[in-house]
């Protein structure tokens, strides 16, 4: 059972749970219309639920609500279901933090603020199925406001979708998107020759540096040395990976496994081979 504290719109209320006393944005079709401060009502299977006792970047998740257009609710509400065909699972805290992105978002498209994103490329490889969620968004803002998102703006949408996968704060998962890049243009300078960042050796060593950067963050360790037998077959390769490797550590902040060059060196040697030799 919940009472009605605040109504939104048509399709949004916040409201009081009486069991828990906390305080809840309430969205589904209707579930507002017709409603009164104070009226008690009970919840039907579909309709969306966020406590407001969170705390976010920029402040309390409640503070947040009030001050920004219900509708943006709803269009993360969208967002966030498009995101739970794909993975199943989404933790739904996330909601507001995307409301309040999308909705600064589109403040700056009408103000013609667009921004650009140099890791958009790095984002959409990394997190390709979060890429492909979030760009739901876009038909989702044409039809509902006839807004016009870019690339960069989607890539950022699914930073906040990665993170209610994996429990990871959007800052996390940008560090992780802005490292990677760093490798790779380190790369590209010592082999002075550009990836192609659609192949599928790029696609390869990108996922490699992703999960680098998570063991070096959480402390795992690799089981195999192979650093002696790689530095002698491909010292090339062995040489740019431990480069990568001492820039990466410093980029994080945390020192990496010295048995990481080694296998680092393979999928560089892959793209020497099959990218640059080509």
């Amino acid at each position: 059972m919940y009472r009605v504290s605040k109504i939104l719109n048509n399709n949004g209320v916040i409201a009081i749970n009486t069991e828990d006393n906390q305080e809840y944005v309430l969205l589904g079709k209707g579930i507002g219309f017709g409603k009164k401060v104070s009226q008690r009502f009970e919840v039907t299977e579909d309709t969306a639920t966020y406590r407001l006792t969170e705390q976010t970047d920029r402040g309390s998740a409640k503070s947040l609500v009030q001050e920004m257009d219900p509708e943006f609710l709803e269009i993360a509400d969208e967002v966030i279901r498009e995101a739970e065909k794909v993975f199943g699972k989404v933790d739904r805290r996330i909601m507001i933090p995307l409301a309040d992105h999308i909705s600064f978002a589109v403040s700056r498209i009408r103000n013609q603020e667009q921004i650009s994103n140099p890791l958009t490329d790095d984002i959409r490889v990394l997190f390709h199925n979060e890429f492909q969620a979030a760009s739901v968004l876009r038909d989702i803002l044409q039809k509902r406001m006839q807004i016009t998102i870019d690339e960069h703006e989607i890539g950022y949408v699914a930073l906040h979708i990665h993170s209610a996968i994996e429990d990871e704060k959007v800052s996390v998962a940008m560090q992780t998107a802005r490292a990677v890049r760093e490798c790779i243009e380190m790369i590209e300078k010592e082999t002075g020759k550009k990836i192609d960042v659609i192949s599928l050796s790029y696609n390869r060593l990108m996922n490699h540096i992703k999960y680098m950067v998570a063991r070096a963050m959480t402390g795992e360790d690799l089981r195999i040395n192979m650093n002696e037998y790689i530095e002698s077959k491909f010292p090339e390769a062995y040489m740019t990976a431990k480069k990568v490797c001492d820039m990466l550590g410093k980029s994080i902040g945390k020192e990496l496994d010295e048995m990481e060059i080694g296998y680092l060196a393979m999928h560089i040697e892959r793209i020497y081979r099959e990218e640059i030799k080509a």
